[in-house]
């Protein structure tokens, strides 16, 4: 799909969501999944799979048959560069940045050399009061760890399938 009919579609599907009068958080209330999950499905960053279908349905009826099975197409994950510029995707940014090397290190700690995957990945937003009951937000990333492996030419199939 190429990104100006992404970008058409994206517009439909955030329109019916408009319509519907629900927020991501009660879609994923209502389908079982999280609410940035909704989110990234209305934005075509993830894709519906079939045992998500009626619910979603259910939940915003104004879906169209043609949306739901673009929906479930694998998406072209993407994004538009200028998106920095908007203030809260600025400022995640700038925090995920400013804490990345130490999260990293604790990792490193807690589990050895690794990384923490984007596949197999769970993000949620969450609203909590703050002690002086300020309204504070929480995003939680889950991601499963891989821890990185050492390299032997024995064990790396296609090399040694390649001298036989």
């Amino acid at each position: 799909m190429a990104l100006k009919a992404k970008y058409s579609l994206v517009a439909e599907l955030l329109q019916a969501k408009r319509e519907s009068g629900k927020t991501f958080s009660q879609i994923a209330e209502a389908t079982g999944l999280t609410n940035v999950y909704v989110a990234q499905l209305f934005r075509r960053q993830a894709h519906l799979k079939p045992s998500s279908v009626e619910a979603l349905k259910k939940a915003v009826p104004q879906l169209t048959p043609g949306m739901i099975q673009q929906m479930q197409e694998i998406p072209l994950r993407s994004y538009d560069p200028d998106i920095i510029q908007d203030p809260t995707v600025y400022r995640l940014n700038e925090g995920v940045m400013h804490f990345a090397e130490s999260i990293k290190d604790i990792i490193n700690e807690e589990f050895g050399d690794g990384i923490m995957s984007a596949v197999g990945f769970y993000c949620s937003v969450e609203k909590q009061k703050g002690k002086e009951g300020e309204d504070r937000v929480v995003v939680i990333l889950n991601g499963k760890y891989l821890g990185h492996t050492e390299q032997k030419s024995a064990d790396n199939l296609a090399s040694s399938s390649s001298k036989s």
